[in-house]
């Protein structure tokens, strides 16, 4: 089985998964792949710095994805082709590591956590989509308290996202994370009794 998890910014995501792994589910984090995808060496840093520039490497020889994302911040076309160097190459990496867990240990359940699992169309590698829903207020709050951001900049990240509606109607599952962690480790505690024992 496995599980592909998603969610915007501050819909308890990352805390979800924490909380799967604890109960024993092998966790796949797609944003660490992503920083892997970055690393000097990689075919896709060799893409990354021909379509954007040798500028954009410091002098430890990785790229500053500070002043990449300067360059794509607000630039849709460019965005896309940075996404559409390094989401192929997050997939890969995804793939196998599938591959290696299953192989490793068949019954045991695994989750791919991903912001960008709808977006990048990696539906097919779950068997299951899980979507981690906040409120937009409420999402606000928690990104200003955890990150030290406006709300203004909080609110532009909402914008660029898919909506809470759109996720929906991808979800096999929803763990709606408006309330306190209990309810959200509830909710969890549930779904995952669900698909253990099935």
């Amino acid at each position: 089985m496995i599980i592909g998890l998603t969610g915007g910014i501050a819909s308890g995501k990352s805390t979800v998964a924490q909380a799967l792994g604890d109960r024993g589910a092998y966790i796949i984090d797609a944003d660490k792949l992503g920083h892997t995808a970055y690393l000097a060496g990689s075919g896709a840093f060799d893409q990354v710095v021909a379509a954007f520039g040798t500028d954009i490497v410091a002098d430890d020889g990785e790229i500053d994805r500070r002043k990449l994302g300067g360059k794509v911040f607000g630039n849709e076309a460019a965005l896309k082709q940075l996404t559409d160097i390094v989401w192929p190459a997050i997939r890969a990496m995804a793939e196998k590591e599938i591959t290696d867990a299953q192989r490793a240990a068949p019954e045991r359940i695994v989750v791919l956590e991903a912001a960008v699992l709808i977006e990048a169309d990696w539906l097919d590698l779950a068997d299951q989509i899980w979507v981690t829903l906040v409120e937009p207020a409420v999402a606000i709050e928690r990104a200003c308290a955890r990150d030290n951001l406006s709300a203004d900049a909080v609110q532009t990240r909402l914008d660029a996202q898919l909506s809470n509606d759109e996720r929906r109607s991808y979800a096999d599952h929803v763990i709606d994370n408006s309330s306190d962690q209990a309810h959200l480790f509830a909710q969890v505690k549930s779904l995952w009794a669900h698909v253990a024992s099935a």
